[in-house]
């Protein structure tokens, strides 16, 4: 049997809300998947299911209350739900990558040096990880103008392609997909597609959520309803 790159296992969260008397709100009960290399697994579910919140406890940024998150990282299975703050940071920069909605960089830290930071903390140097960002940045369409700007005050198109070039450039076994082409036209999410196919075809496990009906069923080869894991609500 092959070994997936990522396993869900079991997951379970709730939200504490502390300004509500500590009401407790439960998110997802159960959880569990996995994700090969060379797939493409989406996250299916309306607003509200838990997509997001289960794509941030994949990477680490949320907590999770019960059950494993399981990631091949050097040859071996570690479980990113119980692991050290120091492990987390190993696994972000050696086996798992993230393409969140949002940039947030360093003020006044150029876009070819946003791109090729991923490389540079992996140790590559400056030459070729500057390469490759130009490469990638030439690929979604970026006026080779900003490259030298700081992307703060581009468009939201274009900070999502700044997003994407940056997600993209590494060769991260696991990459998460948030949303990627939301704020993308036509063209550029159609190179986005492409983007996904190569890194499929590379070997990559690819785990996402696209509310775009084309672009899913484009990238997805398996689709994880969220809203089965949804925990019984007291009536």
């Amino acid at each position: 049997m092959v070994t997936p790159l990522l396993s869900v296992r079991d997951v379970a969260k709730t939200f504490t809300m502390h300004l509500r008397d500590g009401a407790v709100l439960p998110v997802v009960l159960g959880v569990g998947f996995e994700v090969h290399a060379g797939e493409c697994v989406v996250l299916g579910g309306p607003s509200g299911a838990g997509k997001s919140s289960l794509l941030k406890m994949v990477y680490g940024n949320y907590g999770v209350d019960a059950g494993q998150i399981l990631l091949q990282h050097r040859g071996q299975p570690t479980d990113l739900a119980t692991a050290s703050p120091r492990v987390v940071l190993e696994l972000r920069r050696d086996t798992i990558g993230y393409v969140s909605q949002f940039l947030r960089t360093v003020p006044r830290v150029t876009t070819l040096d946003v791109i090729a930071e991923p490389l540079r903390s992996r140790g590559v140097g400056r030459e070729e990880a500057q390469t490759r960002a130009r490469a990638l940045l030439s690929q979604l369409n970026l006026p080779e103008q900003l490259w030298s700007l700081p992307p703060a005050t581009f468009s939201g198109g274009e900070q999502q392609r700044v997003n994407i070039a940056r997600g993209f450039v590494t060769d991260h076994p696991v990459l998460l997909l948030d949303e990627p082409t939301a704020s993308l036209d036509a063209g550029n999410r159609a190179v986005v597609v492409e983007m996904i196919a190569e890194k499929k075809r590379a070997g990559a496990a690819l785990l996402g959520i696209f509310h775009d009906e084309e672009v899913r069923a484009a990238v997805a080869d398996r689709i994880v309803d969220v809203t089965a894991f949804a925990p019984r609500r007291a009536a």
